[in-house]
């Protein structure tokens, strides 16, 4: 689908995974409008890479829902990609109301925005591969398996599916596409990494932050396995859940799963060692000793139908998603441009040619 000119609104664009999407959407020539809470004042990717630079931004809250219609009627958008979120499992321990009221009416408030709103063709939901109820079993997980959620962060996405659902059977019945002409989709992904993910208490982060400030990294659950992939894979999927929803209506509204293939489902412990064997130098990790709250051990997703029907498998491998994680991180602490660096690593993704690991690896400063 030609991107150009095409009226986009994303939520969350001043996060991790919405800066991604939002220099990629404009780098695709969108028209790009994202709403969404202040940027870290420490540090994020928002300020490092400049992504406000070709694009509307607008600080305000989802839970607010005059400010949301505002935009809407304001950027009139054709798709809209909702990413805002609480999105940290330890912090919905400290906060399980902030995260269920920006998890859940966050997106209720965007659904009725969408509502509201005139020439809304593509609607693309955001929530987690921690919807499912997680049973610990070796079999990954389907898009039609149960919903649950033990801690509040994963129980607010099961809930963010359950409102998507009660909106797309109310109000834009696929069955009644003609009329409204309005499609919904649902997305859900693994533990994603990559370049300018400065969230506390997130494993790939800690690490990096650790190795820049030159001391050890604490582990808390070394053994707990993840679905790992960059953030670029399951961005590449929601942007092909957009297009199937803009060009063929309504058969596309469902939930999909994107995550990588099972043999990059790795534990933690094989992770913090390899960042460690790529940074080089000093660095180290140690096990945190004390008791930690729950986390679910073993997640994985089955993603043959955005294989089938989307034509989505994963690109990278594991090794090669790390290298590029890296990389970036690296970079910035060279005072490289990490817009142009950022871009740069977007462009190399999306060649995906068969020398496209070397490429990257070639590409990085770290030592490999």
């Amino acid at each position: 689908m030609n991107w150009t000119g095409k009226r986009v609104l994303l939520t969350g664009h001043t996060g991790f995974k919405g800066s991604w999407l939002s220099l990629w959407l404009q780098q695709k020539g969108a028209a790009l409008c994202g709403i969404a809470l202040e940027p870290a004042k420490e540090r994020s990717m928002f300020e490092d890479a400049k992504v406000g630079c070709r694009m509307r931004s607008v600080i305000g809250d989802t839970r607010d829902l005059e400010l949301l219609q505002k935009t809407f009627a304001e950027h009139r958008p054709e798709i809209v990609f909702h990413l805002a979120a609480q999105p940290l499992v330890r912090r919905s321990y400290e906060d399980p109301l902030g995260t269920y009221s920006t998890n859940v009416m966050g997106t209720a408030n965007v659904l009725e925005a969408v509502r509201k709103s005139e020439g809304v063709r593509a609607v693309v939901v955001v929530t987690s591969d921690k919807c499912y109820e997680n049973r610990d079993w070796e079999w990954p997980y389907r898009e039609t398996d149960r919903l649950g959620g033990y801690d509040p962060y994963s129980n607010s996405k099961a809930c963010a599916e359950l409102v998507v659902s009660a909106y797309r059977n109310s109000f834009f019945n696929p069955a009644e596409h003609s009329g409204h002409g309005v499609a919904i989709a649902t997305v859900r992904a693994g533990n994603v990494i990559g370049g300018g993910d400065w969230s506390k208490d997130r494993l790939i982060p800690d690490i990096l932050r650790a190795f820049m400030e030159e001391r050890s990294v604490i582990i808390r659950n070394p053994h707990a396995i993840r679905p790992w992939q960059h953030v670029l894979e399951p961005l590449r999927g929601y942007l092909a859940v957009a297009e199937s929803l803009y060009e063929a209506g309504a058969s596309s509204g469902e939930a999909w799963n994107f995550g990588p293939d099972q043999s990059d489902a790795r534990p933690v412990e094989w992770i913090v060692n390899e960042l460690t064997k790529l940074w080089g130098g000093g660095a180290r990790w140690e096990r945190e000793k004390c008791i930690q709250p729950h986390e679910d051990q073993s997640l994985t997703l089955e993603c043959s139908k955005a294989a089938n029907r989307l034509g989505w498998r994963p690109s990278l491998h594991l090794r090669d998603s790390l290298a590029m994680t890296a990389a970036w991180y690296w970079a910035r602490l060279q005072g490289k441009d990490m817009h142009a660096f950022t871009l740069g690593q977007i462009q190399q993704y999306e060649q995906r040619s068969p020398s496209h690991a070397q490429t990257l690896l070639e590409s990085s400063e770290v030592a490999v």
